[in-house]
């Protein structure tokens, strides 16, 4: 198998200007707005997304920098395995989140709880059906 390629279908317009200012975790910022600014050429893609109140955002920790195979997390002093972790410094830096969705207006998705980066690069979206997850999960 060759490369994968991947691009952008648009970008966050986040309150978050620096990697300090990110929460570790989403929900550590419930609270915080953003805005999703989708590349036009995909904007026939929404329909039907506002009817979910959450959506799963994929994007592209494009600030991160190399990575290692067993890395620290902010709550714990014992090194564990990156894929053990949420950390952004992986193989392949892409994350997830599952944000409230507000609104959708045009190419402009707005957000809610987001732990993103300003110009962080979203490569997709989904919408979050909670039962087509499993339940009862720890």
């Amino acid at each position: 198998m060759g490369d994968i390629i991947v691009k952008p279908i648009g970008y966050i317009a986040s309150p978050f200007k620096r990697i300090e200012e990110i929460p570790p975790q989403s929900i550590y910022a419930r609270e915080k707005v953003a805005t999703i600014k989708l590349i036009e050429e995909y904007k026939e893609g929404l329909k039907d997304l506002e009817n979910y109140s959450h959506i799963i955002v994929q994007f592209y920790f494009h600030q991160s920098k190399g990575y290692e195979l067993l890395t620290l997390t902010p709550w714990s002093d014992e090194k564990k395995g990156v894929f053990a972790t949420r950390s952004p410094k992986r193989p392949n830096p892409i994350g997830i989140s599952i944000v409230k969705l507000r609104k959708i207006e045009g190419c402009h998705i707005e957000i809610e709880g987001v732990d993103m980066l300003d110009q962080t690069p979203v490569i997709d979206i989904k919408p979050y059906v909670a039962k087509l997850n499993p339940e009862n999960m720890e």
